[in-house]
């Protein structure tokens, strides 16, 4: 069982989920699509906290840098220290060689009983693409795919470099589904 962290000693802030996603729909209802942009940069700008959180969360079990785990206890870790922040578990994985995946099937923006007609996880592509991209050292772009608010089973975020994202959307904007796309 996780253990949760004595917020205190970080630059982040207990949210009510009931917030988050009050947020979101205010967002979405006044502003529609535009609504994505403005969510996905807060996320965006909590990165840098949310990723020393998580480095002093792991200092503090004795585990070093996040940066010299293996990939497996990473993940691991990483599960552990989210859930912990309440933001639900996470599968990390990979669609090719070039796309990382991320899937959950718990996780707090979601909202199924919203019915989006589209992924609406935007805080979290935001929040994400700051986190892993200085664990990877370099830029990093997150889409969602599969979405709870938009029907799906769970969540699934694809994370790529720029190029790599760029081309996979084009490739889904004709038609073709990320799981068949030929990036």
């Amino acid at each position: 069982m996780s253990q949760p962290f004595d917020l205190s000693k970080t630059a982040m802030v207990a949210v009510a989920r009931e917030s988050l996603l009050a947020l979101r729909s205010a967002l979405v209802r006044d502003l529609g699509p535009n609504a994505a942009s403005y969510l996905q940069e807060a996320g965006y700008a909590g990165g840098e906290s949310l990723y020393s959180a998580f480095a002093r969360w792991m200092s503090a079990r004795g585990l070093g840098s996040p940066e010299a785990l293996p990939t497996t206890e990473f993940g691991r870790r990483a599960t552990e220290f989210f859930k912990a922040a309440g933001w639900g578990g996470l599968e990390l994985g990979t669609l090719r060689e070039s796309i990382a995946t991320i899937d959950s099937l718990d996780w707090a923006e979601a909202d199924p009983a919203s019915g989006l007609d589209y992924p609406g996880c935007h805080l979290t592509t935001g929040m994400f693409a700051d986190f892993f991209g200085r664990l990877a050292g370099q830029p990093i772009a997150v889409m969602e795919v599969e979405c709870r608010s938009s029907g799906g089973p769970q969540c699934r975020f694809l994370l790529g470099s720029s190029e790599v994202m760029q081309s996979l959307y084009e490739e889904m904007a004709s038609g073709v589904d990320y799981k068949e796309a030929t990036v």
